[in-house]
Formats: structure tokens, sequence, C-alpha cells
């Protein structure tokens, strides 16, 4: 019997011949790794013309600047778990698990969303004046891109995207208007545009992404009209999220809180040197994104099918993410200054030392993208909040400690640090993580890295 090949998705055809005929007749493999294919396009391609953008506006904007637009970014970012809710994993969950239901959860999950964003608003407006009242620029970057915390509803179409493994629908909306608002970017780099001008162009992408997958999700899955909100269904849905809520928080905010203590302890210039570097430290975490958000679906059907199959097939994966992330570190590390100077040029030149330390952090943060879908399959939401708590609060300690004597080289060794002590040490806290920690480890076997 002949496989029709042409029968093959688009992206899944530029594989070569003997892994196509492989797979041809594995149609949830090939659901998967076309998903994956579609998803690492668009972020090598947002990628590639996002640096050479990014660049750009660095080099324009100079550190000091660049720095405050950074500051006020990661400030937005810590509000950004607040009016996500923790929802996203549970809505894929459920949407997987409840299909029929899709219409419920969707609007449900969305009424949440839109409500939390107001409220995490209301909290970024209040803290900003707080922190920094005499600051106008400040607060009024802050006031600009906090608003986009009003479309997170919108995000409830990557939720059913995602349950569907389809991501390439998320991928065209995302790549066009990202490449549309790049060149506007560009043109406001050429007309000489204060730094006011960036953050309104960042919250106008944001609105449009937000509009624009909306009427996907019309398209391509439940009609907006459709969707139907129950009161039944945001008390479970809060019920199972508040602990990814809190731990998401905690999560978001010992991510940013680094760039927040030295905007305040020591300026927005460093702020600057350490943002570009945590830039491109941070561009290989597109990797276990990608790859879990795309295996994910399957990983819960086998969750609730085989235990022993389901634990063999997630090993896989995190020997898979570290090995990927060791290599990245590796190659980072020899050739920081290279790449910093190349890049982002001799004002930046203090970033190198700052990104040979941040990039060890990778090593963790992609064996938590795997395991914390594996948390929110066991229903352990709480330990996992726990874990990002202790995690946040060395990281504070941390900084405090480093910040002052190392400058933007402490708030690095701290978040490294910070990240090894979470998913090691916290972890052995907790009986249920023994055998998280043990993958963890196993994965560093020799026979993984031949």
């Amino acid at each position: 019997m002949t496989e029709d090949l042409s029968a093959l998705p688009t992206l899944v055809r530029f594989l070569p011949g003997f892994i196509k005929r492989r797979i041809v007749n594995r149609p949830n493999l090939v659901k998967i790794l076309d998903n994956i294919g579609w998803l690492f396009f668009d972020k090598i391609l947002r990628m590639g013309v996002g640096l050479i953008v990014g660049v750009w506006v660095a080099r324009y904007l100079g550190p000091e600047q660049f720095g405050l637009f950074n500051f006020a970014a990661a400030f937005v970012g810590m509000f950004g778990a607040v009016a996500g809710l923790g929802l996203q994993g549970i809505v894929v969950r459920d949407l997987v698990r409840e299909p029929s239901s899709k219409a419920e959860i969707l609007g449900s999950a969305a009424a949440l969303q839109l409500v939390s964003g107001f409220v995490a608003y209301g909290l970024i407006l209040v803290t900003i004046f707080w922190l920094r009242p005499d600051d106008a620029l400040a607060k009024t970057i802050v006031a600009i891109l906090g608003s986009t915390m009003l479309f997170k509803a919108s995000e409830v179409a990557v939720c059913w995207f995602e349950s569907q493994v389809l991501s390439k629908f998320t991928v065209w909306v995302q790549n066009g208007t990202f490449f549309v608002f790049a060149t506007v970017k560009a043109a406001l780099i050429l007309q000489g545009a204060p730094l006011v001008a960036f953050a309104w162009v960042t919250m106008a992408e944001g609105l449009a992404v937000a509009l624009i997958m909306l009427i996907v999700l019309s398209v391509g899955g439940p009609q907006a009209r459709r969707l139907r909100v129950t009161r039944v269904r945001i008390k479970a849905l809060l019920k199972e999220s508040w602990p990814l809520l809190l731990s998401g928080v905690s999560v978001v905010i010992y991510m940013k809180i680094d760039q927040i203590m030295l905007g305040q302890m020591i300026g927005d210039g460093s702020v600057g040197i350490y943002s570009v570097a945590a830039r491109l430290s941070e561009i290989w975490y597109i990797i276990p994104v990608i790859v879990v958000s795309s295996v994910f679906p399957s990983l819960a059907r086998q969750h609730e099918k085989s235990s022993e199959v389901f634990l063999k097939n997630l090993q896989k994966l995190y020997e898979f993410l570290i090995k990927s992330a060791f290599i990245a570190c590796v190659f980072v590390t020899f050739f920081s200054e290279e790449i910093i100077n190349f890049v982002f040029g001799n004002a930046y030149q203090d970033s190198a030392i700052v990104l040979s330390f941040h990039v060890w952090s990778g090593i963790f943060v992609f064996f938590g993208t795997a395991w914390s879908k594996w948390i929110i399959l066991e229903g352990l939401q709480s330990v996992a909040l726990k874990m990002h708590l202790l995690s946040l609060v060395s990281n504070i300690c941390l900084n405090f400690v480093l910040i002052p004597l190392y400058g933007a080289v402490g708030a690095a060794v701290a978040t490294t640090i910070s990240y090894a002590l979470g998913h090691t040490l916290f972890m052995l806290i907790f009986p249920s993580q023994k055998t998280a920690v043990k993958m963890f480890w196993k994965s560093f076997s020799l026979n993984n890295f031949l």
C-alpha cells in the first residue's frame, strides 16, 4: 500500500522523505509536528525581524531611555499574571476533556479575564504613582503599556487553537500584526520620535492582535456570540486556578523584579544594560514554550489512559529540553562579548558579562515549562505556588544583597541562583516532587548528551 504523502500538512511536507514515510500513518504525531512547525516558523520569523527592530530601537534610545522603557514593560508584566488568572493551562485541559462544553468554558474564562484585566490595570496605576510620584514620563509610559491588560479576554482564542493543536491560526494573526507594527517602529526611528510614541505603538499592537484573534476564533472555532458564561463554570475555574494565579504572580514577579529593583536601587541605565542581556538570554525560551504547548494535549490524553506511558514520554521531553538548554548556555557563555558587541554595539558592552551569567537560568526555565504542565495534570497547583513563593523570596533577598555590590551582574546571578533553588532544593521539601527531582537529574545523564 502506497502512502499518500500529499495529504500531509504544508509544513510537514518539508521534512525529509524517510521521516514523512514513517509518520504518514500516525495522524496525532503529524498534527503535533505540524503545530510545532508553525510555532517555530512564527517565533523564528518574529525573532529575526524583532531582533533587528529591537536592536535598532535600543541603539536609537540608548541605555537610559531603553532602560526606562524596559522598566515600564517589566513593571506592567508583573501584573500580567493577575489579568491572566492562571487560566490558560486549565482552559486548554478542559477543552480537551470536555469538547462539548467549549462555549461555556471559553465564555466563562473570557468573562473572568475581562474583569481581572480591569483590576490589574487599576493596580498598575496605583502602584506606579506610589513608586515614582515625581517621574511623569515613567508614569505615562506605564499607563500606556498597562492598558494592554484590558485586552486579556481575547487570550481565550489562543487557548482554543492550542487545545485543537492548530497554532497556525495564532501564528498568522500575530505575524501579520507584528510585521505591520515593526514597520511603524522603524518609521518612528527615522522620524526621530520620542519614547512615548513607542509605548503607544506597543499598546496599539496589543489591541490589534486582540481584536483580530476574536474574529479568527469566530471563524475557526466557536462564534463569540455563542459563548456562554455560567456561574458554575466560573466557580470551577476559579477553584482550580487560584493557586496557579498566585503561583503565576510569584513567577512573573521573580522574573521581572530584578529590573524593577535595578531601576529603583541603581537607575534606569542599569536596567538598559541588564534588559539587553536578558532579552538575548530569553530568546531561547521559545523552544520549551513551542514544544510543550504542542505536545501538552497529547500528554493530557496519555495521563488519563496510562501513567507509565505518560511518565516515560514526560522523561523524554525533559531530556530533550535540558539538552537543548545546555547547548544554548555553553554557546552563549563562550561568545557573549562578541554577541553583544555585534548586535547592540559598544554602548551596551557591559551587558556581555551579565548575559554569560543570566543565560544559565535557562536550564531551569526549560525544565520548569514542562514541569508546570505536569503540575496541572496532577492537580498539584498548591505545591507549585509554595515553591514559587520560596523562589520569589530567595530572589528578592539575593537582589538586595547582590545588586548594591555588583549592579546588573548581581541581578543576573540572583536570578540564576533562585531558579536553581526553585527546581532542586525547594522541590525536596515536598514529597510529591521526589519523582520530578529524580527525572530532572536523570536528564543530565551522559547518555542524553551523546
